[in-house]
């Protein structure tokens, strides 16, 4: 049987409707934190405050979603998910209205709450998604079609939220963020029913516990998370300070901001054409290169003079980003049966959103104390190094530890595709072992 098409999962019209609803869901997520981050940033003026709205939006919700995820997972998808996304619509709505009442610890409780929204509905997409296309053989091709849609959506938003934020003002663009979860909700109301994995069962605590246990149990799976947590520290590390970094290093204004902002998601969109195409590749190359990516284009930030450079760097590592993380969420996929789907990745999807609020205080005290270029140039160190330690960790091993992992099932080594961080073309030679 050869390998699917990418326009083979888009046959299917349950699918069709997920993939919009991720492009629409994607690009409101772009608007809103543009428009917030430049309606902090203009009200306080401070590095730290704009550090404070990523931590709320990135790190506590990450502390909720895995509840939430529990909770939703048990409802039918075609009813979870537009609830999930009118609440949204409500949250943004709100932080409309404080935009004219500003109040900063108001906006990250609310930007809080709307985060572990958006991540469990990003969950149960993936987690649908897992459900429908895997026993076909077409959850890699789907991914690569969700990875499109979610690109294109980081592609748009941005630089509508710029000029939206610049024509309009920050409270418009809420309100057309809002507007645009609604869409989302209807898109998915009106499906057709959608697929839903058989949780196990127990209470909302169990359900939770049963998740890290799962984790605990799988080793090369627990590896994979971990060295994915230590990549997004550095990756995100620079979030917070893009803006300052725009707006004062570069002398480039707001719409400058949603400019690169725009670069990095047109680069994201190659990335994920790239992965598409690159069906025959290895994850493990995929992920070892993706990442290189995204480190050299933090240190070509750290060094553009102007906005035109800054733009072409951040091509680079949107091409990066949109490989690397699609790659990292069809490992994990792969590695988790049905019934753990939305508990794993929802794993994956609180730990990209926890771990970075490290980054987001590392990188507001470095650009507070030294400068944005300075950041830059952390990140992109930081990046390089946990390349190296996650080859040194992860390494040949993999594969003794899927075949562990899963039990009677002997054809797996064969049939799946192995993952680790570095290809093992690139070792020096067949003995070697990280």
């Amino acid at each position: 049987m050869g390998k699917p098409r990418l326009r083979d999962p888009l046959r299917r019209p349950p699918f069709r409707r997920l993939a919009l609803s991720y492009a629409v869901n994607e690009m409101g997520d772009w608007i809103g934190i543009v428009a917030l981050s430049l309606l902090v940033f203009e009200r306080t003026g401070s590095a730290m405050a704009t550090a404070a709205l990523f931590i709320g939006v990135g790190f506590l919700p990450a502390l909720m979603t895995p509840f939430f995820v529990a909770r939703m997972e048990r409802p039918p998808p075609r009813v979870a998910l537009p609830a999930i996304y009118a609440a949204e619509a409500a949250a943004f709505g709100a932080l409309a209205l404080l935009a004219g009442h500003f109040s900063l610890a108001a906006i990250v409780a609310i930007a809080a709450v709307d985060g572990a929204l958006a991540l469990t509905g990003k969950t149960l997409t993936r987690a649908i998604t897992a459900v429908m296309l895997e026993p076909h053989g077409e959850l890699r091709t789907g991914n690569a079609v969700l990875n499109i849609a979610f690109t294109g959506g980081a592609a748009i938003g941005p630089a509508l939220a710029g000029a939206a934020v610049a024509a309009l003002g920050v409270q418009a663009a809420l309100l057309l963020d809002a507007a645009s979860f609604y869409v989302i909700a209807c898109i998915v109301l009106t499906a057709r029913p959608l697929p839903q994995a058989e949780p196990e069962e127990g209470n909302l605590r169990e359900q939770v516990r049963a998740g890290i246990g799962y984790i605990r149990r799988n080793p090369t799976l627990r590896r994979l998370l971990a060295a994915e947590a230590g990549a997004l520290v550095f990756f995100s590390l620079v979030i917070p300070i893009e803006v300052i970094y725009v707006k004062q290093t570069l002398d480039a204004g707001d719409t400058g901001y949603g400019l690169m902002l725009g670069s990095w998601g047109a680069g994201m969109v190659l990335g994920s054409i790239a992965f598409a195409a690159l069906r025959r590749a290895s994850l493990p190359a995929l992920l070892f290169f993706s990442t290189v990516a995204i480190g050299t284009c933090y240190f070509g930030l750290a060094a553009a003079q102007t906005l035109a450079l800054a733009c072409a760097a951040s091509v680079l590592g949107g091409a990066g980003n949109g490989i690397q993380w699609v790659a990292v969420v069809s490992a994990v996929q792969e590695l988790t049966s049905p019934g753990m789907q939305a508990r794993v990745v929802g794993t994956l999807e609180s730990s990209a959103s926890a771990t970075p609020g490290i980054g987001f205080v590392l990188g507001g005290l470095i650009a507070s104390q030294w400068s944005p270029r300075a950041a830059f140039v952390v990140a992109g160190a930081g990046v390089m190094i946990i390349v190296l330690v996650s080859a040194l960790v992860l390494g040949r091993n993999w594969p003794l530890d899927r075949a562990e992992e899963r039990p009677g099932n002997d054809d797996a080594a064969e049939e799946e595709i192995m993952v680790e961080l570095i290809p093992a073309e690139a070792l020096p030679t067949p003995d070697r072992r990280f």
